[in-house]
């Protein structure tokens, strides 16, 4: 199963897309739907409410009275907070019991206005944020709705703003045009990046990026955080660091497009033991590659468990090592002893190039083509590290 969490804020467009990934296959369990359900007259949801807010926001009939329940939960953010707190659990309950009950092989799209808000990106394999300009949405709010002004401007200021949900969206679908745009954008992700995602995550496949560079990316340090904090929420108190490492994590230098991560735990038990938790999130296990390349008399010691994002839209390595380990420990040197001598960078730019060129293409042969030049790097980088008092 795969589970997509689509967020977007209030007038952005984020129904629209609900509805044609429900048409391409998606299974849709709505958040607004839940929570109407959660709250419905007889519910201990309502009656937590009802203490919390007072009886003047039930209509007549004993159903909750929403514009009500608005005007004391959005005047500031204690109301808002306490809202929330009542809600979120209730709603999430219900919608893993949903959830359930779906087939195996289901995606699963959790529409979730306030994913951003609630913490919850990090629980899923691929977030989606449809986003619209705020005066786009006021205007939408005002003419289709018949929401005052005032009203909507306030809706919108609660939420999270651009940024918070920029940093958690691996696809930001914008719908400042037409709908017709949105509907060819929504299906086009649907069936480059969704289904492609899910037949590899049934098939534990691992996508894979071509073994060509291309020019350091400004955004990979930021596609690595939202990665890092997925595989803490998924790997919990298993994981003692999650770090982002590998050739990406050196700004300015080009690299092969695969976000290289490395989570550290106790031992290779616990990395095997993570196995479901990881597929789960979407990196299934690569079970051909075990250890490092050793460079000392124990390979013992350079042995690790490694898994692969079976996303093709962010080709990603996940390197679960042993703490205090060499390979460990060497990981994190890499790139400080990278990041601090642009002689070296140069040099293994220069590495990889050759490496490219050699490899023709194929993975296997350019990791083998730079592996002589570690055994010296190796010694050097740990001579650095002496010099300067380096320490993971």
């Amino acid at each position: 199963m795969l589970r997509i969490g689509l967020t977007g804020g209030i007038g952005a467009g984020k129904s629209a897309v609900t509805a044609i990934f429900e048409q391409c296959g998606g299974v849709v369990v709505d958040a607004d739907v839940i929570a109407r359900e959660v709250v419905e007259p007889g519910t201990e949801g309502l009656a937590a409410l009802v203490e919390a807010f007072g009886e003047d926001i039930l209509s007549s009939d004993g159903s909750l009275e929403r514009p009500a329940l608005a005007a004391k939960a959005f005047q500031d953010d204690e109301a808002r907070k306490t809202l929330n707190g009542i809600v979120h659990p209730l709603v999430g309950k219900r919608r893993e019991e949903i959830i359930a009950a779906v087939a195996e092989d289901a995606v699963v799209i959790e529409d979730i206005p306030l994913l951003v808000e609630s913490g919850m990106a990090p629980l899923f394999p691929l977030v989606v944020v449809v986003h619209a300009d705020a005066e786009l949405r006021v205007q939408r709010l005002v003419e289709q709705r018949g929401m005052a002004e005032d009203d909507a401007r306030a809706r919108i200021a609660a939420q999270a703003d651009d940024e918070q949900r920029r940093a958690v969206a691996d696809v930001w679908l914008d719908n400042s045009s037409t709908p017709e745009a949105l509907a060819e954008a929504a299906r086009e992700v649907w069936n480059d990046r969704i289904l492609p995602f899910a037949r590899n995550l049934s098939a534990r496949q691992v996508s894979r990026a071509p073994a060509r560079l291309v020019p350091a990316d400004p955004t990979w340090p930021d596609q690595a955080r939202r990665i890092v904090a997925r595989l803490k929420a998924t790997c919990g108190g298993k994981a003692l660091r999650v770090d982002h490492i590998g050739s990406t994590a050196v700004p300015g230098l080009d690299a092969k497009d695969t976000i290289d991560i490395q989570v550290t735990v106790e031992t290779l038990s616990a990395a095997d033991e993570l196995a479901a938790a990881l597929l789960s999130a979407g990196y299934p296990r690569i079970e051909h590659i075990t250890t490092d390349v050793a460079r000392s008399d124990d390979p013992t010691v350079w042995q690790k468990r490694i898994h692969g994002s079976a996303d093709p839209g962010r080709p990603t390595h996940v390197h679960l090592r042993v703490d205090g380990w060499p390979n460990q420990q060497f990981a994190l040197l890499f790139v400080d002893w990278l990041a601090a001598n642009p002689d070296v960078r140069a040099e293994y730019l220069a590495v990889k190039r050759r490496a490219e060129t050699q490899g023709k293409g194929d993975s296997a042969a350019y990791v083998a083509s730079k592996e002589p030049w570690f055994a010296d790097a190796h010694r050097r980088a740990w001579e650095w590290a002496d010099a300067t008092g380096w320490r993971p």
